[in-house]
């Protein structure tokens, strides 16, 4: 009998011993999953694309012009060229047939305020209306509603960037070419900085409101052509991604998607689908 009981004592020990040892792994294992870090947060903000092949997006900035954009679309057609197009929303409002026929023509319209403001100096409320009334502009001229915000002067704050992405579901757009042809510097200038410094994956800024920006255009797209380069969207430059953008590194196979409402929502639900399994937690719209 007293042999029977230290038995006991002896198996109970080992067992209690054992679970001790095994209980920081099931905590840490339970802690790794319940750590917001292991989700993987998706990237908001990019300003070119790591593709593999020679890829690019042309994209111009504030308009529609009622003369001038016209002309680069009748450009674009010739060349068989698709653009982005991040619109201004009196413009969008002012001229719905031209943002209607780029959006047909299978161009991309996106978002870039209503009245060109700096964001980054404005409450969340003045961005909120700024982007909302141009959201609808754009919906009520093409149907269809953007995806793509681009802020005025490439100036927002990282707490900004959060908030939207969360709200609106934009991906945040700048830009790695530069002409400043918004300075006038004349075609040939704004042709050649062009040249000199796109890549693949490159996405170009420019803006289809100058004259000189429009002349420039045929010779400039003839000579990106001539280097080998084909010309897609913003969406599509991200969707044909060899990894995400210049220095950034690529988690996988680990996916993050925001399911998010667009009015009247404090947040949002970030579901990571893994090989080890799904994750999902809160987000609010400020964090």
């Amino acid at each position: 009998m007293l042999v029977s009981r230290l038995l006991l004592v002896c198996t109970a020990g080992l067992v209690t011993a054992h679970a001790l040892r095994a209980e920081p792994k099931v905590a840490t294992q339970t802690a790794r999953n319940n750590n917001p870090k292991s989700v993987t947060e998706p990237k908001i903000t990019f300003n070119s694309v790591h593709v593999d092949g020679p890829y690019i997006a042309m994209t111009f900035d504030d308009g529609p012009s009622a003369t001038l954009t016209p002309k680069l679309l009748d450009l674009l057609a010739a060349h068989h060229i698709k653009a982005t197009f991040f619109v201004i929303g009196e413009n969008v409002a002012e001229h719905p047939d031209i943002v209607a026929r780029a959006a047909r023509e299978g161009h991309e319209i996106a978002n870039h305020s209503w009245s060109h403001p700096n964001l980054a100096k404005m409450s969340d409320e003045g961005v909120r209306r700024q982007l909302w009334q141009t959201d609808e502009a754009i919906k009520s001229a093409t149907g269809t509603r953007p995806t793509l915000l681009r802020p005025p002067y490439g100036s927002i704050t990282e707490r900004e960037k959060r908030w939207i992405h969360d709200e609106f579901g934009y991906q945040i757009v700048l830009w790695d070419v530069d002409p400043y042809d918004w300075k006038r510097p004349g075609p040939a200038v704004v042709r050649s900085r062009i040249l000199q410094e796109t890549r693949p994956g490159s996405i170009v800024l420019s803006h289809d409101i100058h004259p000189g920006t429009i002349e420039a255009m045929p010779s400039t797209f003839d000579a990106l052509e001539a280097k080998g380069f084909k010309f897609v969207t913003v969406s599509e430059l991200r969707h044909r991604l060899g990894a995400n953008s210049r220095g950034e590194s690529r988690t996988l196979p680990d996916t993050a998607v925001n399911l998010h409402k667009r009015s009247g929502s404090d947040s949002s639900l970030a579901i990571t689908v893994s090989a080890s399994g799904i994750f999902a937690r809160q987000l609010g719209q400020d964090e």
